[in-house]
């Protein structure tokens, strides 16, 4: 006898926590350059400027979310 499938509380919260992931996932090479920004103002290759660090800010959110599109991270 086959097993049957039966459609509980638990199905949309597992699909929503792997939609999470998976938004994870993909958002990681932005996190990886903004990690690299910071490791390279402490060492003294990029100056420290709260301007500067808003303008990469800026335009590496407007590549997220050009590339991911509604799996982008909204903040």
């Amino acid at each position: 006898m086959a097993a049957r499938f039966e459609c509980t509380d638990s199905v949309p919260r597992t699909l929503g926590t792997l939609a999470r992931l998976n938004s994870d996932v993909l958002a990681l090479p932005f996190d990886m350059a903004r990690e690299q920004y910071a490791k390279s103002v402490r060492a003294g290759l990029v100056e420290r400027s709260l301007l500067a660090s808003a303008r990469f800010e800026r335009t590496l959110r407007a590549w997220e979310t050009l590339t991911l599109g509604a799996m982008a991270r909204r903040c």
